[in-house]
């Protein structure tokens, strides 16, 4: 079997419904759907609340048009792309060696991994001061350089990205290791060297949750409040996001910040309910044959 057919066949063994046995809904015992369904109203009634807010009050329609809100939408979708594009050249190679080598210090480097995840925002913010402020770690040198990273656009995109690719770097291992390696041999064995086996087939099984980890960190560095406002302040046009707007707004108008904080929330949810309507593994389906 050619590695393209391995890879072709495994798609419809794991295809869904491929299971034998009826509906599992049918096996779940009607106390178990209670509580969850309770579980779902405690997660969603906060939400109902602060858009039902924005939209009876009229606030929302106001903070559309107000210019502080969207430039700081603007700063905080500029922000969020040019992190998630780091973490993606960063964290992906990182996660590949994770799930494929095993070496002296592994376990060390995937808690350094996961810490900023543990962290509280405001301890990563100190952190970030420490290394690269301008009496941290690396303030001198860079200094010397004429690079002062506090404060600035920059410092936004450094806090995200801290915060945020552990998410991504998590999920791209989890889903390195789930690629079954007899289909990789199998694609070596028709010819592909590594780059090829790596594009066309183990990219494309952990597809999945590849994506799942940048819609979490994206998600992530949008709400990102505490290391930025630490590291980088708050300072309008240049290092306010959007979560530092509802921050500030709701110092002297609570319906400005619910404004501000109901356009987070529908930014961030049309990103989570778009990954799931549209049908990702086909981005990164096998387009042709391995040479």
């Amino acid at each position: 079997m050619t590695g393209r057919a391995a890879f072709d066949a495994t798609r419809r063994q794991r295809a869904p419904g491929s299971r034998g046995g009826g509906s599992s809904a049918q096996r779940i015992p009607v106390p178990v759907v209670v509580v969850a369904a309770i579980a779902v109203g405690l997660l969603a009634l906060p939400i109902v609340a602060l858009l039902g807010r924005a939209l009876l009050s009229g606030a929302l329609a106001g903070a559309l048009t107000d210019p502080a809100v969207v430039d700081a939408l603007k700063l905080s979708l500029l922000t969020t792309t040019v992190s998630l594009v780091i973490t993606i050249v960063l964290g992906t190679p990182l996660a590949f060696v994770l799930a494929r080598r095993r070496f002296t210090g592994a376990p060390l480097v995937e808690a350094i991994v996961d810490l900023p995840i543990v962290l509280p925002p405001s301890v990563a913010g100190l952190a970030l001061l420490l290394a690269v402020g301008r009496r941290g770690l690396l303030g001198e040198p860079l200094g010397a350089l004429g690079i002062e990273l506090p404060f600035t656009t920059v410092a936004v995109i450094l806090a995200q990205t801290f915060v945020s690719a552990p998410f991504y770097v998590r999920a791209a291992r989890s889903g390195f290791v789930g690629v079954d390696s007899d289909l990789e041999d199998a694609a070596r064995v028709d010819g592909g060297d590594e780059w090829a086996v790596v594009r066309r087939i183990t990219v494309p099984l952990a597809a999945a949750a590849l994506t799942s980890g940048l819609v979490l960190s994206w998600a992530r560095a949008m709400g990102e409040f505490g290391a930025t406002i630490m590291f980088a302040g708050n300072i309008g046009g240049l290092t306010q996001t959007l979560p530092l707007v509802v921050y500030s707004e709701f110092q002297s108008s609570l319906d400005a910040s619910v404004a501000a904080a109901a356009i987070l929330v529908l930014a961030a949810l049309g990103v989570l309910v778009a990954v799931r309507i549209v049908h990702w593994r086909s981005v990164f389906a096998v387009g042709s044959p391995l040479p």
